[in-house]
Formats: C-alpha cells, sequence, structure tokens
C-alpha cells in the first residue's frame, strides 16, 4: 500500500470508531469512553499487520462487532470494550488473557477468555464432532451470558461479510447460523438479529431461493406501501381522537419467514397471505400500558374484523424472553389478512434490544427472566452423559418453540414449550419429583404421562418412592431438562446391567474356547451391527443376544468374515441389504468434489432427491455415501455437526435415469377432473404415471399422484402444467 491508501485507511478507521461511540444505546461516561479508546488502541495495535480476506484491516470487524453490541443490543462500555478485544489473544500471541485482566478488570477478561474458547472450539473437528463444540459453546451460558451475546453479533458481522469467500465455506458458516446461532438470538430476545442471521443464512444455503423472494418483495414494495398506507388511514382518525400518542409502521416479513411459508403451507410466494406487518407503537406510562394496548385493540377490530384464532396476547403472559406485545390478525381492505402488532415504547425496545432494554426498565426489580431461562438450562447443560448431537437437537427445538402457560395445584403459573406433557411439568418443577413420578391430574382429572398439556391446565404431579424411570418415558417427555434426566437414569441402568453381562460374557465365552479380549468384542460389536462394547455387553445382560447368536458369531469367525470385515471399513460401499436395482450402475450422474469423481452413492429416502435437484454428499460410517436435497430437513443438522464427512456433489446429466416422485393436488370438484389430469400427464413426453388416488369431501377434491420422471426440469414442467387445470387450487412435491 501507498502511503496515500494507508492515510486514507487510517481516516476510515477513525471514522469507524467515532461512530461507534455515537450509535451507543447506553448514555457513555468519561470512565466508559476511556475504557473504550483504551480497548480499541490495544485491539488496533494487536491487529495491526493483519488483513480479513476481502483484504481490508481486520480492525474494522472488532469494530463491527462491538458497533452491533452497542446500538442493535445496546450492552454497556464493558460488553463494548471486550467486542473490540474478542480476537486479540486469540490472534496475537504476544497477548494473554493475563495482560487484558492487568489493563481492563477481571470481568472483560473472563468475556474474552470465553470468546476465545470458543473461537478454538471450532478447530477442533478431527477431536470431536461439531456438535460437541456447540454443547461446549452453551456451557459457557453458565459462566456469562454475555460471551453468548457478543458471540452472537461476531456470527453477525462475519454473515455479512462473507461473499469473499469459497461456496463451501460459506454453505459451512450458514448452515451453522441457522442451526444454532438464529435460535439462539431468537430466545435471548434479540428477534431484529434472528431476523437477520435467517435471511443471510439463506442467502448462502439457498441463493436462487432467496434472490427470488427477495426480487419479488422488491416488486411488490410499491403496492405494499400504499396498501399499509390506506390500511393505516382507516384507524388513525379513531386512534387520535381518543388522544393516543402513537406511530404506525408497516415492515415486511422477513426472506426466511415467508419462505417457511412456503414450505410448510405449499404455496406460492402469491398464496402467502401475511406478506407484511402493521406495528402500532403507543407511548404511556407502566401504569396504563396494559390498558392502553387493549384500547388501541378495540379500535383496530372495530374498523377490521378479527380472526378470533390469530389473538396472541402476550401483555398478560409475557414470553420468557420478556417479550410483550398484543397481536391480532384483521381483514384488511381488498380481502387480506393483516398482522397487527400493538406495543407501547418499552416493549418495543425490550423486542429490539432484547435483554438490554429490559435491564434498563427492570432497574434491579424481581429476578430477570434472563436468569430464570439460565437456570432451567444449568442441569441440562452440565448433563456429560447426553449424546452431544441429541443434545444440540433437543437443545435447538426448545429454544424456538412456541410456550404454554399452566398452573400449579395452588396456583403458581409455570411456563412450558408448547407441545409439553405432564411428564415435562413434573422435571420442571424438580428432578426428584420427575424421577419418582406415577401420574398426574390435569384440571381434577387423571391424565397419563403423556398428556400434552394445553395453556391454562392446572397440573398435579402424583408420586411414589417405588418408580423409576423407564425407556417408554422418551417417547412421553419432550423438553431436553425431562430428556437430559431420564437418559441419565436409563443410562446408569444400562451401565449395571452391562457390567453383569460383561461377565455373563467371558464365561459363555470361554466355553465355546473365545477369549474375551478387545479383538473378540470388536468383531462381536461389527457381527451384531452395534456401536459400543457397552451396547454388546448390555444387550447379553438383558438376554437379547442369547447363547444360539453367540455360537453363530464363533462358527463366523473365519478368514472370510474377517475379510469381509477389513474391506467394509476401507471403501464405503452400496450396503449389502439395498436391492441393486434402486441404485444403477451409472454414475456419471452424479459427480463428487472440484474433481468431478464418479463414486457409489445412495440416495437418502429422507428427501428422495432426484437429478437436477441441488445436493450434497454424506459420508455415513456404514452406508458408504448417502445423498441429499440441499433443503432437506436434515440438512442443517448433518452440515453443521459433521461438517467434515460433506462431499460437494452436483448432477452432470440425467437423461439415462429414471426417479420416482409423488405429487399432491386439491381443488374443487368436478366431472370429468380425474380424466383431465390423466391426459395432462400422459401428454407429457417421458413422465410416466405409476399410480393415482383422489378422494372428496363436500366438493374438495385431494388427490395423490406417483409418477416416473427423468429429473427435475420435467417435474416442475408438469407441476405447471397441471397448476392450469380449471378447478385445481394447489399441486406440491411431496
Amino acid at each position: 500500500m501507498t502511503e496515500v491508501d494507508i492515510d486514507k485507511e487510517n481516516a476510515k478507521i477513525a471514522k469507524a470508531y467515532k461512530q461507534l461511540l455515537k450509535v451507543s444505546y447506553q448514555t457513555l461516561t468519561a470512565d466508559d469512553k476511556k475504557l473504550i479508546r483504551h480497548a480499541f488502541e490495544v485491539a488496533l495495535d494487536a491487529h495491526k499487520d493483519q488483513r480479513r480476506k476481502s483484504g481490508e484491516a481486520y480492525i474494522f470487524h472488532p469494530i463491527a462487532v462491538a458497533r452491533i453490541v452497542a446500538g442493535e443490543i445496546g450492552l454497556d462500555a464493558t460488553c463494548i470494550a471486550a467486542a473490540l478485544l474478542h480476537d486479540v489473544v486469540e490472534d496475537n500471541p504476544n497477548f494473554t488473557i493475563d495482560d487484558i485482566e492487568r489493563l481492563f478488570g477481571e470481568t472483560v477478561a473472563r468475556i474474552v477468555d470465553g470468546l476465545t474458547k470458543i473461537s478454538s472450539l471450532s478447530k477442533d473437528t478431527d477431536v470431536s464432532t461439531q456438535a460437541e463444540n456447540f454443547r461446549k459453546m452453551l456451557l459457557t451460558l453458565n459462566d456469562d451470558v454475555r460471551v453468548i451475546i457478543i458471540k452472537i453479533a461476531d456470527r453477525l458481522h462475519n454473515m455479512q461479510t462473507m461473499d469473499s469467500m469459497r461456496r463451501d465455506k460459506q454453505e459451512k458458516i450458514a448452515s451453522e447460523t441457522l442451526y444454532i446461532y438464529a435460535p439462539l438470538a431468537h430466545r435471548i430476545g434479540l428477534y431484529n438479529i434472528k431476523t437477520e442471521l435467517e435471511d443471510l443464512g439463506l442467502k448462502y444455503t439457498e441463493p436462487e431461493v432467496y434472490e427470488d423472494i427477495l426480487e419479488k418483495i422488491q416488486e411488490s414494495k410499491e403496492e405494499q406501501d400504499l396498501y399499509i398506507k390506506a390500511f393505516s388511514k382507516v384507524i388513525e382518525d379513531s386512534l387520535e381522537q381518543e388522544g393516543l400518542n402513537y406511530e404506525i409502521k408497516g415492515r415486511p416479513k422477513s426472506i426466511f419467514s415467508i419462505r417457511r411459508k412456503i414450505v410448510k403451507q405449499g404455496v406460492d410466494f402469491d398464496e402467502v397471505y401475511d406478506k407484511f406487518a402493521v406495528r402500532i407503537i403507543y407511548k404511556s406510562d407502566v401504569a396504563n400500558e396494559k390498558f392502553l394496548a387493549w384500547k388501541i385493540y378495540s379500535i383496530v377490530t372495530d374498523n377490521f374484523t378479527p380472526n378470533p384464532t390469530r389473538l396472541r396476547d402476550w401483555i398478560s403472559s409475557p414470553k420468557s424472553t420478556g417479550y410483550e406485545a398484543l397481536h391480532i390478525t384483521v381483514m384488511g381492505p381488498k380481502g387480506r389478512w393483516v398482522e397487527v402488532q400493538i406495543r407501547s415504547e418499552r416493549m418495543n425496545e425490550i423486542a429490539e434490544k432484547g435483554y438490554a432494554a429490559h435491564y434498563k426498565y427492570k432497574e434491579g426489580d424481581a429476578e430477570d427472566a434472563l436468569d430464570t431461562w439460565i437456570d432451567k438450562l444449568q442441569e441440562a447443560l452440565e448433563s456429560n452423559e447426553t449424546n452431544a448431537v441429541d443434545f444440540v437437537e433437543q437443545f435447538k427445538l426448545n429454544l424456538y418453540s412456541k410456550e404454554i402457560y399452566v398452573f400449579s395445584p395452588k396456583g403458581e403459573l409455570k411456563s412450558l414449550p408448547k407441545g409439553a406433557t405432564s411428564l415435562d411439568f413434573a422435571f420442571s418443577i424438580h428432578t426428584e419429583i420427575g424421577m419418582k413420578t406415577r401420574g398426574a391430574k390435569v384440571n381434577g382429572k387423571l391424565a397419563p404421562l403423556s398428556h400434552v398439556l394445553q395453556s391454562g391446565d392446572q397440573v398435579e404431579i402424583l408420586t411414589s418412592e417405588h418408580i423409576k424411570p423407564n425407556r417408554n418415558w422418551l417417547d412421553y417427555a419432550t423438553t431436553a431438562r425431562a430428556r437430559s434426566k431420564i437418559k441419565s437414569s436409563l443410562k446408569d441402568e444400562k451401565k449395571d446391567l452391562a457390567e453383569d453381562g460383561k461377565e455373563i460374557l467371558r464365561r459363555k465365552l470361554k466355553q465355546l474356547k473365545v477369549p474375551l479380549d478387545e479383538k473378540s468384542v470388536n468383531e462381536m460389536v461389527n457381527f451384531f451391527k452395534l456401536k459400543t462394547s457397552l451396547d454388546l455387553f448390555y444387550r447379553v445382560g438383558i438376554g437379547s443376544i442369547d447363547n444360539k447368536m453367540l455360537k453363530e458369531y464363533v462358527a463366523s469367525r473365519s478368514n472370510v468374515f474377517m475379510s469381509y470385515i477389513k474391506n467394509k471399513i476401507r471403501k464405503p460401499t452400496v450396503p449389502p441389504d439395498i436391492d441393486k436395482d434402486e441404485i444403477t450402475a451409472n454414475y456419471d450422474q452424479l459427480v463428487f468434489g472440484p474433481d468431478e469423481q464418479k463414486l457409489d452413492y445412495k440416495l437418502s429416502e429422507c428427501c428422495n432427491p432426484i437429478p437436477g435437484d441441488p445436493v450434497f454428499g454424506f459420508l455415513t460410517i456404514n452406508e458408504g455415501i448417502k445423498i441429499h436435497k440441499k433443503n432437506c430437513p436434515n440438512a442443517l443438522s448433518l452440515q453443521s455437526n459433521y461438517a467434515y464427512r460433506i462431499m460437494q456433489a452436483k448432477w452432470i446429466d440425467s437423461s439415462q435415469q429414471e426417479f420416482a416422485t409423488k405429487i399432491e393436488l386439491s381443488g374443487i370438484d368436478k366431472l370429468g377432473l380425474v380424466n383431465t389430469i390423466t391426459k395432462v400427464i400422459s401428454s407429457n413426453m417421458h413422465v410416466n404415471m405409476k399410480s393415482i388416488s383422489f378422494e372428496t369431501d363436500g366438493g374438495i377434491f385431494r388427490g395423490k399422484i406417483n409418477v416416473v420422471v427423468n429429473n427435475n426440469s420435467m417435474l416442475q414442467k408438469l407441476m405447471d402444467n397441471l397448476k392450469k387445470i380449471n378447478g385445481i387450487d394447489k399441486v406440491t412435491r411431496v
């Protein structure tokens, strides 16, 4: 760089730093500014020789993270300083955590230490799966939740600046973001950041889908603005007559949420009815907030008919994230549904800034919901027995779950995830009560442990000293806390049985002249298709591996068998239990990696990919390479937890092979409709209809058609032609 370039860059850095101080949500004292200035100078020195992949000076990244922490999340000077310093120890060997503590104190050092540990985890994939890394990261919640909040800000800026990265790297980071960081942001109450993380995640995991929806939103923006203006005009006069001080804002739903509705409801973009929301934000003191919210609700519903099933009252019972608002959906002009969100200025700040605003308004009163949430997680996080992948999956489910509110026999209100059962409620009271549960009374009537609770239920747990968890309980429990405790109990029992089983196995093998050693144990684990030696000993202990089966194993101890095992481990092949006709020898259909290698593979049954679908390969332990669609329900989990097993894959020629797929369609029943549908299918070349079934109910028909096609574009053409038939409302691929 020339001196002129260096001067320009230094001026840009100085400007970015000044902007950081301006955007702070908190009022910064002279001491705060001194702390932030010191942190900035240390970060500037530590990163002076570093550049990002885009070519810009690295210092812009910590400044940007600190800006998100200061402005969008609203944390204090301590957190702003920690954000500026978050990469210093990791990236510069001249700085240690002790140096940070000496320069900035114990709190900043603890936060930076937590962030440094999280950063080092992602490089540890050879030692453990990414799921285990996520679990360790979540453990930092117990140390200081600010670590996770700053990490979310760090991830947001990384997502905002990924354009210069390799495509596979973008996909991996975006998958991780959708898998764990967006749900975490949601649960901590950072809704704006959650939305941006989701949209950016979609941008890099499904770029074509993202661009298509973005383009359609932009095309309809002018019409949408006019509609919101017309809607607002109807209620403005009434609001002003009541002397209310308010603001009405319209906002489009996020690209990610529109995509989710398209997939979930099986509709096109134009058929998603609530693509935007109207927000009414009013000024009020805390004492009158609830009264004014219901007053505004009354004004809105006087002018527009509400959908009674879509009322959400989070003012009487706030979400456990602290979120408060009234949400109603009304029938607006031109017969369109409109979601209206009613919030006070205080509620709006909490919705946008999360816990920073919550703390500001709380001013030290009562226990904060964030602390309660961390307490609830404590036991689940500390359970080392839980399988890492299961743990992260359960944790993620609980992060995104909607809430219900139920009462104890004494009238205490408890919040649980939607779908929670009587057994979940028992464990939410106390682990010991959960472990001894023999039944429940819901609203005074006996109910099974599997009974799904509804908001407003009053629940009494019945216990017994003679009860202990059994495997069926895992079918009844849905919360991470309950499942973790049940699994831990079952694992302890399994270990005891496995100890007995090991001795039984030793005696039985001795009679068959086979020693119980590492070699024979590994052979038996493979022979009985198990995962671990613990599984083997446990099955012997409970008698599911008996004398006859052990004799079969001994008989199979031949060179042929051992050769088979070695070959099976050495290279992935099509498993012997798979029908060879399912996978043709025509492997030039799909190629792997940058070198476009032709390898054996199996199509995954969870998403049934066909040529033309964007796909990736996943290297399994026992079944070789399995092919998944990029939008497969399991894709995020696989790409996040097992990134090192993901293989780039693409279709290069699909003209020689046929694939079965299913189409579902619905609409208004009329004479000759089935005949018209079959004609359309038969007129599409290279489409072979295997079966068709229809059912009608009250003049509405639903049909399922199994067809065989050569590729995705052919299937899409067929679906487009079916949609044109008069009377057909919806056509979706299963």
